[in-house]
């Protein structure tokens, strides 16, 4: 049997992590500014998350959500506290798209609704709903096309205004969209669509999916506005690579036995590793060290000729470039040993890397990266 292939890959094979470095099967050194899509968020192989996840595997490992699981309550506990949501209610599964396509069908059982608005550039998963509320026409198949899906341009307050009404359900709408290009929603922006998802009994989904747990200098992207969703759907780094997701659910939304379910979200060790992920962001200061590190980096690429804008909060960063960034990005791989990432929009380069990243570490990026542009590539 074959890989049925769907990537695009590298010729590289990494076989060992650690901090914000991986080696590849030759021995090979690899500085990781992208973290796997936003995923490494403490570092690879951390010594508490090494220490948590062994120490679960050697007791339990699995069972289902048919009993009791202590180490559930631990992580929504810790997370509500962490997060600044300690009031709201927690549904663990597996994956961001999972967490989104929950967190959608909560809505309209909550609503009694069924029309959901997203946003121009959007990406909110690959599963049924998830894809239907996702701006890329290439990877929705016919069987998940629906009426119910409204899209809209991003950041327009006005295009929202004269479109919203009391048939929709839900607005979701990423805390800073990802693979669209690191675009930054504004407070104004997320603020009307607080107010008017009140005004029309809709929830406001917030897709913290790769912009929270810290990324952004606060814990969520969404707080940069000083606003409240009704839901907020996490995933990424929430397990430091172990498949983890969830999302925070208002104290308003009441449960109903069966109306959710998941085999393995939430399994033991599962927990262990969130729960490992926050003691690390708490007890490291993670977050500041992501706001401190992202403004060094954001500061050291304005005065860069060939880049055009610099966008992002925190340790998500987005450098868009005047021209296709492809081959920057190879170059900065296979040259220089660093991973990049890249976006919907082709002059865009997305760095992603741990929270716990060092100066030294930009400093080898900003280094590589000048000396990869003074090449003068064109258009």
């Amino acid at each position: 049997m074959k890989l049925f292939d769907v990537y695009p890959l590298f010729d590289i094979e990494p076989v060992k992590a650690k901090g914000s470095y991986v080696w590849d099967k030759n021995n090979v050194k690899y500085l990781d500014l992208y973290g796997g899509h936003a995923v490494i968020s403490i570092g690879h192989s951390h010594p508490h998350y090494v220490e948590m996840l062994t120490k679960q595997l050697s007791e339990i490992g699995f069972y289902s959500n048919s009993v009791k699981i202590g180490l559930q309550e631990e992580l929504a506990e810790k997370l509500g506290r962490i997060s600044g949501y300690p009031d709201y209610q927690l549904f663990l599964c597996n994956s961001g798209a999972e967490a989104n396509e929950n967190a959608m069908k909560l809505a309209s059982f909550h609503t009694g609704k069924k029309k959901i608005i997203s946003f121009s550039k959007s990406f909110h998963g690959r599963t049924s709903l998830a894809v239907a509320a996702t701006d890329d026409s290439k990877i929705v198949a016919p069987i998940n096309e629906t009426d119910n899906i409204l899209f809209l341009p991003f950041n327009d307050e006005q295009s929202f205004v004269n479109a919203m009404n009391d048939e929709v359900a839900a607005v979701i709408v990423e805390g800073i969209q990802g693979f669209g290009g690191v675009n930054i929603p504004s407070a104004s922006f997320l603020k009307t669509i607080k107010q008017l998802c009140e005004k029309f009994a809709a929830l406001l989904i917030l897709d913290e999916v790769q912009s929270g747990y810290g990324r952004s200098g606060k814990f969520f992207a969404h707080q940069h506005a000083n606003i409240k969703p009704d839901l907020i759907s996490v995933a990424k780094g929430m397990g430091n690579g172990f498949p983890v997701a969830g999302i925070l659910i208002h104290p308003a939304i009441q449960a109903k036995h069966g109306m959710l379910g998941t085999t393995f979200g939430g399994n033991y060790l599962a927990c262990a590793a969130a729960i490992a992920v926050l003691d690390v962001i708490e007890n490291e200061n993670l977050m500041l060290n992501s706001k401190s590190q992202g403004d060094y980096l954001k500061d050291a690429l304005q005065d860069i000729d060939e880049v055009k804008e610099v966008r992002g909060l925190g340790l998500m960063i987005g450098i868009e470039l005047e021209f296709a960034c492809a081959a920057i990005r190879n170059e900065l791989l296979q040259e220089h040993k660093i991973f990049t990432g890249s976006s919907s929009d082709k002059n865009t380069l997305r760095i992603l890397p741990a929270l716990n990243i060092t100066k030294e570490n930009l400093d080898q990026f900003i280094k590589a990266f000048k000396v990869v542009l003074s090449k003068q590539y064109v258009k």
